[in-house]
Formats: structure tokens, C-alpha cells, sequence
């Protein structure tokens, strides 16, 4: 395959890992035209390992050497293309899934070389302690060589802790490298943002969610006090970090996002809101049980009669969904997690739907009561009966810098000591010092005796002095049935006569020489005569009954 044919990347991947076209795309601008579609799919051939998209994704009319319509975005825009929906053949298809795939992980791989002109400084709020460092990480910006403009919380303006003025003193910069940021200017100019700055702990990357309910600039959160699963990055060495940054881009997750949007029974739209963890639909002060009715794609999937329901992000998973049994899902997984809340049934386990599924959660006419809907714990709002809550993947996802490959991992394990367990010992550690030099001894010899190439005096696996692997199941003795007492069978009943009354005789396999009869008119009386005794159900055949040797 050569260069000229090859696809435009604006991603660099491995090697092992990159989209190639397949060997009729290298013939399509020449001999294609005068190949019939039946000789065309005799000769293609895929290879193992190399990931295709399908030259009908991104060539179209292209005429030869025509590299504009091999755009990765232009392959995108064709995926929904209603060509793609009538492939050739389930090679082609399967080619062309495995393309987009390899995409997808060459997303994560991603370096994102943006150009840093203006970073928005988002502080928790509610701590002035948080205030002076915000002042020192502003300083630190402003004094570095690059123009940057960095962008704080308006109430900072007048604050004495912030001390703009004296700031304008120390850093003659900041009288116009220093402006503030309103919840109105991110929400309709987004992009005169570069990079967000987090000061807080995973409360505050949530409040930034709801500021950018579009797009959204890459996302580094700094932890001031424990490390949480969004705040990866420790404020001690924020200066080498932001260096790092500023020179040489960024790595980040696109954290999915669902766009939530709450109709009326007529379907008026009331809001809309895209949330970063849950959107959560519970029975709010109610004493009654909730009923949700919940659509994937148009088609009822259940009813569900519990506190309420859980429709989680992957980021989500280790949120309010964990806490009510939900699944860990890592964020790199498109998956939309539903998990209900103390539901009134024993069968209702959460569950993972895919991202491309268009849900709906509707509140019953015949219900009970009112439910309430709350998306990551703000803008709570009432759904009437009728009402209902549609639910999908956003086009707008919200950018986290990676700190390390391990970064899920570690947070996990960090915060929620996933799969922690005490170590077993080795038994050898309960020795005495004088066994313990022997054993020593013993193995020390061992390997000497390896060393030199005499295997007779090595001790092979199966040479202990106690050693119960040669019984196992096989063994006839344990395969052999179980003792019975004469003419009983083995546990099969049968029916003998004792003074004209039917019994029904059963082996008792607690002794090997009893049988216990039961009679059976005992049995009949015993539901119409409440002050029945059990010496009236269970009676003993005096010719079997219990026989000793």
C-alpha cells in the first residue's frame, strides 16, 4: 500500500495498530472501473491484524489521488451513510467494524497539542482557604514567558483574600492578563477557553460539567485533600505538571456524557441537561413504591417498581449507582448503566445497555405518586404523571487529562480498596529458627544437587511424607453405593400390610437397619383434627422397626 493511498491521519498510532486500507482500495483508482462488483469481492482478501475501513467509507466518486475525501472526518460522516447499510458482505462489514474500533482506541491514545492562551480557573467554593491558592497558581501562570489569560470566579474581583490589587503590583501582567469568568460566558462562548484548572475535589469537576452544557475545553483537576476518582493530579506539583502541559499537550479521557431531557405528558420540553455521572428518578418524599416504565429504542423493557432508578455514565459507575449495586465500569467502555434503587423484587439486577440505545423513563398514569428527577443532584425537578425523561450518549463529552495508563485503576483500588485482601502466609513462616535452618539446609542441597546434574536426589513434587492426592474421586470405595437394610432396594418405598392398614415403608439412611413407616390414614386424619399428635402421623412397623445386628 503506498503513501499516496493511504489515509490521512491526524492521529498517530502504533504501528500494530494502524487503519490500512485493503488490496482493492489500492487498485481502485486504476483498474477498478473496468472490474465488475462480483470480481471486485473475488479478489479482495483480509488480512489478520491490520484493521480496514472499507474503501466504500471514504473513497466514493474519489477520482485517483483524490486524498480530501479520506479525511477521518469525512470517513465518520459516512459511517451513517446508506451505503454502509447494504455492504456486499459480512467481511466488508466486519472490516469495517474493526476500523472503526481501532478509531475509537486511538482516541484514548490521543495527545491533544492545544495552544494555551486562556485557562479558567474553577475553585471550590465554600473554603477561603482555596482562595490564596488559587492566587498562587494565577501568579505562577502570569509569570511564565508565554501570553497567557487566565480567567477566575467573578467573586474574586472584590475579594481581600485574592487581593487583585496587590497581585497588579507583583505582577505588573495581570492588569490585563487577569479577567473573570461568569456561568453566562461559559455557557454561550465556551471556546474562548483553552484548558479548565480544577481546585477542589471531584464536587468541583462536577460543577464544571454543569457549566459547559456543550463543549467542553480539556479538564485537569488538582486534589486539595484526598485523591478522589476525577482529581488525579496532587496540587504539590502542580507547577511541574502545568509546565508539562503548557509545552507538550495533553492526554485525556472523553468521559461520556448523557443528554437528559424532561417532556411533559403532551411533549413540551421542560429542560434539558447533560450530566457527567447519574440521572437519577426516585419517588422523592412519597411513601408509595415508584413505577417507572423504561423504553429502550421505542420498546418496553420493564416496569420497575422500586425507590427509584439509576441511568449511569461510566463515570457514573463509581458514583450513587456503586452505592446501590451497580457495576464498576471503566470509562473508556461506551456503555449506559441502569441501576435501580432498593427495587421490590429479588430479579432486578443492574444492567448495561449500549451507548447508541435512546431510553426513556415515563411515569405511568395509573401510578401512585409523583416521581422526581435530579441530574448529578442539581436541578431537581417533579414528574407528573405522564411525564417523561429521555436518555442518551451526548455529542458533547467532557475531556479529563490523564494522569497515568493506570489512573482507573489506581483510583479505584485508592479510594474503594478494590479486591484488597490480607495476603496468605507462607507456612514456612511459622517455623522455629531450628526448623527453619533446616528446611534451609534441605534446600540449599537440593539445588546443589541440580546444579551438578543429579536428579535422583532432588525432591520431586509429589515426594512429601504426606501426600492425600492418591485419593481422589476415583477411588471404588467411594464410588460404591450406599448400605441398605434386606428387602428394601435403596431408597425405593414399598407398601406392605400390617393389620389390614397400608404403610408406606421408606429407607432411613441415619441408621442402615431402620425403617420408618408412615401411615398413610394418619396422614388423611391429620388435616382434620388439628389436636392430631405426631404419634398419629408417624408410626413404626413393628416387623422392620429398627433391626440390630
Amino acid at each position: 500500500m503506498s503513501k499516496n493511498d493511504g489515509i490521512e491521519r491526524s492521529i498517530e498510532s502504533d504501528k500494530t495498530t494502524q487503519i490500512v486500507e485493503d488490496e482493492v482500495s489500492n487498485r481502485d483508482s486504476g483498474d477498478s472501473e473496468s472490474r465488475s462488483p462480483t470480481q471486485g469481492d473475488s479478489t479482495k482478501r483480509y488480512v489478520p491484524g491490520l484493521p480496514i475501513i472499507h474503501n466504500k467509507l471514504y473513497h466514493g466518486s474519489a477520482k485517483k489521488n483524490s486524498r480530501l475525501k479520506r479525511l477521518p472526518s469525512n470517513v465518520l460522516r459516512k459511517l451513517s451513510n446508506e451505503d454502509l447499510r447494504n455492504v456486499r458482505s459480512h467481511t466488508e462489514l466486519a472490516e469495517t467494524a474493526n476500523g472503526v474500533r481501532m478509531l475509537m482506541k486511538n482516541l484514548t491514545r490521543a495527545t491533544i497539542q492545544i495552544d494555551v492562551k486562556a485557562i479558567m480557573i474553577v475553585t471550590k467554593a465554600r473554603d477561603n482557604s482555596l482562595i490564596y491558592i488559587t492566587r498562587e497558581m494565577v501568579q505562577f501562570l502570569l509569570t511564565r514567558d508565554k501570553e497567557i489569560t487566565v480567567y477566575v470566579d467573578k467573586n474574586l474581583q472584590d475579594s481581600k483574600r485574592f487581593d487583585l490589587a496587590g497581585l497588579h503590583e507583583t505582577v505588573p501582567k495581570a492588569k490585563t492578563h487577569v479577567k473573570f469568568w461568569t456561568r453566562k460566558l461559559s455557557m454561550r462562548n465556551p471556546e474562548a477557553f483553552d484548558l479548565v484548572v480544577t481546585l477542589g475535589g471531584d464536587g468541583t469537576v462536577l460543577y464544571v460539567s454543569n457549566l459547559f452544557q456543550r463543549v467542553v475545553p480539556p479538564v485537569i483537576s488538582f486534589a486539595l485533600g484526598s485523591l478522589g476518582f476525577l482529581t488525579n493530579f496532587e496540587f504539590d506539583n502542580f507547577r511541574e505538571k502545568m509546565t508539562q502541559v503548557l509545552e507538550s499537550g495533553v492526554r485525556a479521557y472523553l468521559r461520556m456524557r448523557l443528554t437528559c431531557r424532561v417532556h411533559t405528558a403532551d411533549g413540551k420540553l421542560v429542560c434539558e441537561q447533560h450530566v457527567l455521572n447519574e440521572l437519577v428518578v426516585d419517588r422523592g418524599s412519597s411513601p408509595y413504591v415508584t413505577q417507572l416504565e423504561l423504553y429502550g429504542d421505542d420498546s418496553l423493557l420493564t416496569i420497575a417498581q422500586a425507590d427509584g432508578l439509576i441511568i449511569a455514565t461510566p463515570t457514573g459507575s463509581t458514583a450513587y449507582s456503586l452505592s446501590a449495586g451497580g457495576s464498576l465500569v471503566h470509562p473508556g467502555v461506551s456503555a449506559i448503566s441502569v441501576t435501580p434503587i432498593c427495587p421490590h423484587t429479588l430479579s432486578f439486577r443492574p444492567i448495561l445497555l449500549p451507548d447508541g440505545m435512546f431510553l426513556k423513563l415515563r411515569v405511568p398514569w395509573d401510578s401512585r405518586s409523583t416521581a422526581w428527577a435530579s441530574f448529578d443532584g442539581k436541578v431537581r425537578t417533579e414528574l407528573c404523571r405522564g411525564d417523561y425523561v429521555t436518555v442518551q450518549a451526548s455529542p458533547y463529552p467532557f475531556p479529563t487529562v490523564i494522569s497515568s495508563k493506570t489512573e482507573y485503576i489506581d483510583s479505584v483500588s485508592r479510594n474503594l480498596n478494590w479486591n484488597a485482601r490480607e495476603k496468605q502466609k507462607p507456612l514456612s513462616s511459622y517455623l522455629s529458627q531450628e526448623s527453619t535452618d533446616m528446611l534451609n539446609t534441605e534446600a540449599a542441597q537440593a539445588d546443589g544437587a541440580q546444579h551438578r546434574g543429579s536428579r535422583s536426589s532432588v525432591p520431586l513434587d509429589d515426594d512429601y511424607d504426606i501426600n492425600y492426592s492418591a485419593y481422589d474421586s476415583s477411588d471404588s470405595e467411594l464410588n460404591s453405593p450406599m448400605p441398605s437394610s434386606p428387602n428394601s432396594g435403596f431408597c425405593t418405598p414399598f407398601s406392605s400390610n400390617f393389620n389390614g392398614l397400608s404403610y408406606d415403608e421408606r429407607q432411613c439412611f441415619a441408621h442402615p437397619n431402620a425403617k420408618i413407616s408412615l401411615n398413610p390414614s394418619a396422614l388423611n386424619s391429620i388435616s382434620s383434627s388439628p389436636l392430631s399428635t405426631n404419634s398419629e402421623v408417624l408410626t413404626i412397623n413393628p416387623e422392620s422397626a429398627l433391626h440390630h445386628k
